[in-house]
């Protein structure tokens, strides 16, 4: 089940879990991820949950560089991070 959290509302945007798109998804489209802005390469990227669920993985999509998160009590409720 999805998290709630992991459900963002844009105007103007339609929504991907939509029914009417459920088929065009890839396998893997339900992972929980977080946004990263990378100042490094100036880019956007995702933070994928690992398989045991205590932290987001990801790399900068230009210079690979690695980032983390960690799943804990006291977390934050933000979905967007910079990466410095």
């Amino acid at each position: 089940m999805p998290d709630p959290q992991d459900i963002v509302e844009i105007p103007g945007v339609t929504n991907p879990a939509a029914p009417e798109r459920e088929s065009s998804r890839s396998v893997g489209a339900d992972r929980n991820w977080l946004g990263v802005y990378f100042k490094c390469c100036h880019v956007y990227g995702r933070m994928y949950r690992s398989a045991d669920g205590g932290r987001y993985l990801g790399r900068c999509p230009k210079c690979l560089r690695e980032v983390r998160a960690t799943v804990g009590p006291g977390g934050t409720a933000r979905r967007i991070f910079v990466a410095e």
